[in-house]
């Protein structure tokens, strides 16, 4: 275990979290301005360049001049890891702490964001090429749930987080077990080791809300993602030729207008499912949060509320940072 002493020298980082949609962007700017701190995104599909509208992206002249990292970071046809982004946001932690500013995390994939707090340490189980084509095969076969079915016979507790849908988690998860004759939660519970230590002062807060509202909100959400274009951006990147098997592709927003473009859902269809799947996520996202250490919830239900919670938010960060740095969230 690190030593007092060696707790209270830690570099602080504010860490927001909580599922899509339920309000991490605007929060997240208020406070970077109130705390002269710098964002990173904690967002596995905002790294990738020309995927704006379905990863909620800001623009440039949205982010009210708080300087944004691991934002366009990848062509879209090259796969970025999770490992990958824990060295990138370490070094982009370190850049923001030299300039004197506080590192402020904000995403919604849980294990990108957990890897970074813990320091967790990843193995490289390898690759079975030709193994990954048979189980795409058999899928496209049997159907996602029967692949699902058969990661759920072997490592029941990684297909308890994946959904049916998540084609290309479900066949790693396969892939590892198939190489290293263990389910892949095994491997994942010896990387993370012991969670309870960090190499960062950690200030962790979770935003929730009224499961209704948060749905409603992610209905509203994709509807606004369509009436901006996001039938045109998937079909350019289609054309500009990344193709559907890439990891970006897979991500929420762009398989389901991508199977409509290519005729093999009706645009009606394609919402629905988009909705539906993206409701989904929230509650594996709310999921995979309620369970990391240390985490401060917030409702953030009533928006009437608005500036008591923001105060109340504040407050949190300060009684976690207040030895080494003092904040004003006025």
């Amino acid at each position: 275990m690190l030593s007092h002493a060696e707790e209270d020298n830690r570099p602080p980082l504010l860490v927001l979290v909580g599922p899509t949609a339920v309000g991490k962007t605007a929060l997240s700017l208020k406070l970077a301005k109130a705390l002269n701190a710098e964002i990173i995104s904690g967002d596995s599909m905002q790294v990738y360049r020309g995927m704006d509208i379905g990863t909620a992206k800001l623009m440039p002249e949205e982010m009210e001049g708080v300087p944004h990292h691991l934002i366009d970071i990848r062509e879209p046809e090259h796969p970025f890891s999770v490992s990958e982004f824990q060295s990138v946001c370490a070094d982009a932690i370190d850049e923001i702490h030299s300039r004197g500013r506080l590192p402020f995390m904000v995403g919604g994939t849980g294990l990108y964001v957990e890897s970074v707090c813990y320091g967790f340490r990843f193995q490289d189980f390898g690759a079975d090429e030709a193994y990954r084509t048979e189980m795409r095969a058999y899928a496209a076969e049997h159907g996602a749930q029967a692949l699902h079915d058969k990661l759920a016979a072997i490592d029941p507790a990684t297909a308890a987080k994946l959904h049916p849908n998540d084609e290309g988690r479900i066949i790693r998860a396969l892939e590892v077990f198939r190489l290293t004759g263990k389910p892949l939660s095994e491997a994942q519970s010896q990387s993370r080791g012991d969670v309870k230590r960090s190499p960062y002062k950690l200030c962790l807060i979770g935003l929730t809300m009224d499961r209704e509202e948060l749905y409603g909100r992610i209905d509203a959400r994709v509807d606004l993602m369509l009436e901006a274009g996001l039938v045109e951006e998937v079909r350019r990147l289609l054309n500009a030729g990344v193709p559907r098997g890439a990891v970006s592709m897979r991500g929420l927003g762009y398989k389901e207008i991508a199977a409509y473009l290519d005729g093999e859902t009706s645009y009606e269809e394609a919402v629905t499912l988009l909705k539906r799947d993206t409701r989904h996520f929230a509650k594996r996202q709310l999921s995979w949060f309620r369970h990391m250490q240390g985490l401060e919830w917030v409702d953030v239900s009533d928006a009437a509320k608005n500036s008591a919670l923001f105060e109340s938010i504040c407050a949190i960060i300060a009684g976690k940072f207040q030895i080494d740095i003092e904040y004003n969230c006025s």
